[in-house]
């Protein structure tokens, strides 16, 4: 067993405290919360389901499948990315501006991935498509920064260092080969890899326009 798991920006420091960051992480815990108590009826209902999506059903869960997951370690994983990654993204934007880039990133992550499985009738849930995006502007306006990294190579632990080009780049190209390898083979079920390649280049093309938007706001 070997991964990297980002802790934090080691480079700087967010001038304000992530208050819309916190926000996602606190609505994600409430909505898996929900999917505990309420069982797989509910996670079913507000999942996205490719077919359903195609023919034109429940388009609504777009939305409301990136606050969902599919279990502890799911959501555990995705909100530690989240805080990694999210609260520099955050200050680099207004918060509204933000907010708009994080659920349109999920927003294009799970098109995307209805794009490559057009016909699956699996539920797909998660918000690692929206934060593949905020990881995509990290990327492109942080690129030198030094990544926390909590490094597990099976019994070797450590914590280490890891620019930031190096640490996301890599991620994306796991991404990237693994949904490729997905869609030719038909894959039906395991990780929506290419609902993070979708939200990924969203956030990298988009993340200096939204920025943008904090720097030409009136006072």
């Amino acid at each position: 067993m070997a991964g990297m798991v980002p802790l934090s920006d080691e480079s700087r420091q967010p001038m304000r405290f992530p208050v819309v960051t916190a926000a996602i992480i606190v609505v994600n815990v409430v909505v898996f919360l929900l999917e505990l108590t309420r069982g797989d009826a509910f996670v079913e209902r507000w999942s996205v389901i490719p077919a359903d999506i195609v023919a034109g059903r429940h388009r609504i869960n777009i939305l409301t499948a990136m606050f969902m997951h599919a279990g502890w370690m799911h959501i555990a994983g995705n909100m530690v990315f989240l805080w990694a990654f999210g609260p520099e993204v955050e200050d680099a934007m207004s918060r509204p501006g933000y907010l708009a880039f994080y659920l349109l990133s999920g927003l294009v992550a799970s098109l995307m991935q209805v794009a490559a499985m057009a016909g699956s009738t699996v539920p797909n849930l998660g918000a690692s498509g929206a934060i593949a995006g905020v990881m995509g502007a990290f990327l492109v306006t942080y690129p030198l920064d030094r990544i926390r990294v909590l490094l597990v190579i099976g019994w070797f632990i450590r914590f280490t260092f890891i620019p930031a080009a190096i640490l996301i780049g890599v991620w994306f190209f796991i991404q990237l080969f693994s949904g490729l390898g997905a869609v030719a083979s038909v894959q039906t079920g395991g990780v929506a890899y290419m609902a993070h390649v979708g939200g990924f280049i969203f956030g990298a093309a988009t993340g200096k326009i939204f920025e943008r938007f904090k720097r030409h706001r009136r006072i």
